[in-house]
């Protein structure tokens, strides 16, 4: 019976609600058999995640999510099967983690400012755990203080271009990202790029420079994805060469995509797990 694959989820390590252990126990529960944890511009909840992986006996692959800023876009890459250790890869990580504490600060600073909202820097790093600050922990804070009543609100009404608490991100550039991953012995990955807001000719033009960066695969099944959108992506696979890979983009209970629900990569597409080991040769 073929495992089943989610490969794009986070836990209190980034943004997620969930603590790494709980992470695994839920996708474990949903009947995942290979998950990646694949926390923003971070692999501190590794450990942690492969201790319970272990308890749970399903198969964790370490990964991570890049932050990159390209033509103005900023998109996601994944990075799969990386060494956490590798040297380059958390240099990048750690100049990316600098840029992220300070656009908290602004972003705080322009809430304020800019829609009356006070403490929301304070409040959003107490969502954080710990950890860096992102836009969700945001959107949490101001749910929490009924400025909304759900996270796509809140994002459209404060976070998004053109809004009070929006900050313009300075990230990785692509082919930063790319090598980071391959030099960690990874495979890089676009993450949901059916959802960025970009022309067909854009998407492509993305993908063409990806995949002659080195870039591996792209999410051809996201948990925020439609059947057209499966239908797209799987078509966009084919024309670069592409391995396809699934993920729920799992951040919480009920939140765009709980694990165990994603639909199966179309037979059309060649899965980047082709080649992994499986379960029984471990």
């Amino acid at each position: 019976m073929m495992n089943r694959y989610d490969l794009h989820c986070h836990s209190t390590a980034s943004d997620g609600v969930l603590s790494p252990t709980e992470v695994v126990t839920a996708a474990a529960e949903s009947g995942v058999k290979v998950l990646a944890l694949t926390d923003h511009d971070t692999t501190d909840g590794l450990d942690e995640a492969r201790d319970a992986a272990t308890r749970h006996n399903i198969s964790l692959i370490n990964g991570l999510e890049i932050s990159v800023s390209w033509c103005s876009y900023n998109v996601h890459i994944v990075g799969l099967g990386v060494d956490p250790h590798s040297e380059p890869l958390q240099s990048g990580l750690q100049k990316i983690r600098n840029f992220r504490a300070w656009r908290a600060e602004e972003i705080g600073r322009r809430l304020q400012r800019d829609a009356g909202i006070e403490g929301a820097h304070e409040g959003a790093k107490s969502f954080s755990n710990g950890q860096s600050i992102g836009r969700g922990h945001f959107a949490r804070y101001l749910i929490s203080i009924g400025v909304e009543s759900d996270y796509n609100k809140v994002f459209k009404r404060y976070l998004v271009r053109g809004k009070p608490g929006y900050v313009a991100s300075d990230w990785a550039e692509l082919f930063q990202a790319v090598e980071w991953v391959n030099q960690a012995g990874g495979q890089a990955v676009v993450a949901h790029p059916a959802r960025y807001k970009m022309s067909r000719k854009k998407l492509c033009n993305l993908l063409g420079e990806f995949q002659e960066l080195g870039g591996a695969g792209m999410e051809v099944v996201s948990g925020t994805y439609s059947k057209d959108d499966i239908f797209n992506m799987a078509n966009l696979a084919a024309k670069f060469e592409l391995l396809a890979s699934a993920g729920s983009d799992f951040h919480a209970p009920g939140n765009w995509s709980d694990f165990g629900r994603l639909p199966a990569i179309p037979e059309s597409c060649q899965p980047i797990w082709h080649d992994w080991p499986t379960m029984d040769d471990k």
